[in-house]
């Protein structure tokens, strides 16, 4: 017999399924992602930490677990929502269950959830926090364990999921060196530059300007994590120190946001945020639309970013108007809000990276 479990939101809606994955309880803000496929690509990308993710397509295992389509060495995401969870798998190449997999990383998980009617209520009430258990599923105790859960805004996390020490990556005798400050990097970024004959030196969160520069790169790039830019001043002051030295510098996702702020351009918290790889985003130098892979759950300030003399907007989202993406006046720096990378998603936007290379010159 499946082991009951129970979603409970913070304005007091619950849902009851089944257990998957760890029999326990999980916390986090609760975030919906529309993806079609690509599900072990969004459980281990770094920007999930401390979330609950819910996804929209209804099958999720179908096709089994892979662990080179992994984005980061381990799950990210704080708990599973999901409709269907399908322990049985149809790819041959697949080196595992999702069952497995998740009991191995300890995630809990719940299925057989209205997934529509959950989307539907974080769409229209916003952004919360939830917790999801299969080990106690008394509502009065939960309301309590969910009482103690911190609120995405104001929470400080890049400093908590970044590598514990510089490594590289790559040839020494390529033609590029990145150095690039991992506030949650995925993979696949990672690999984008090393088609592109890049030497990577992935840097600590909080390593110095100093540190990094020792290294002699010919460009910088500011990585996509999770959290609230807002309280991150560690990596803004990173960010100014680049743009003083007026090095090659790209950033991408929470990169971007860091960027605008390092120019005092403040961000501000998303409703319910952007997740998933159909958004539609316009380039405003080529007129050309994109359709992207995004997973933020904050934005950059539209009207400040119009007033500065410092920076321009270049991208801008065809769902609400949101800034995704801007370019520092008179310097080598630009960022997209959104991830050229993919992993899961569409590849419009690779050019991106050879945009920075030929920055780089």
């Amino acid at each position: 017999m499946p082991t009951p479990a129970i979603l409970l939101l913070e304005d007091g809606t619950s849902y009851t399924g089944q257990a998957c994955g760890k029999i326990g309880t999980a916390t986090g803000e609760i975030c919906f992602n529309t993806s079609m496929t690509g599900y072990q690509e969004l459980f281990t990308d770094p920007s999930y930490a401390g979330q609950l993710l819910v996804t929209t397509n209804v099958h999720v295992g179908n096709y089994g677990i892979k662990s080179v389509e992994e984005e980061s060495a381990h799950i990210q995401i704080a708990g599973l929502i999901c409709r269907e969870y399908n322990n049985n798998f149809s790819r041959k190449q697949a080196d595992e269950t999702i069952e497995d997999y998740f009991i191995q990383n300890n995630l809990v998980g719940i299925s057989g959830i209205d997934t529509r009617a959950v989307v539907r209520h974080v769409r229209e009430k916003g952004a919360m926090n939830a917790i999801v258990s299969s080990e106690n599923i008394d509502i009065e105790f939960l309301k309590k364990e969910l009482k103690k859960v911190p609120s995405m805004e104001g929470l400080e996390l890049s400093s908590q999921i970044t590598t514990n020490e510089s490594y590289t990556l790559g040839d020494e005798n390529a033609k590029y060196k990145i150095a690039v400050l991992d506030l949650g990097v995925k993979k696949n970024i990672l690999r984008n530059f090393l088609e592109r004959d890049c030497f990577v030196k992935v840097f600590p969160a909080k390593t110095s300007f100093a540190e990094m520069k020792n290294f002699q790169p010919n460009g910088y790039f500011i990585s996509n994590g999770p959290g609230d830019p807002g309280v991150m001043d560690y990596a803004v002051d990173t960010v100014k120190q680049i743009l003083d030295e007026n090095q090659p510098l790209f950033g991408i996702c929470l990169g971007n946001q860091l960027l605008a702020r390092a120019v005092d351009i403040p961000t501000y918290k998303l409703h319910h945020g952007h997740r998933g790889g159909n958004h539609p985003v316009k380039n405003l130098k080529t007129g050309k639309c994109e359709v992207t892979t995004q997973n933020h759950g904050f934005s950059v300030d539209m009207e400040k970013l119009k007033a500065s003399d410092k920076a321009k907007m270049t991208h801008i989202n065809l769902n609400d108007n949101t800034v995704e993406g801007l370019e520092i006046v008179g310097k080598k720096a630009f960022s997209v809000q959104y991830h050229p990378e993919a992993a899961p998603g569409p590849h419009d936007s690779k050019y991106l990276f050879d945009q920075f290379m030929d920055m780089i010159g």
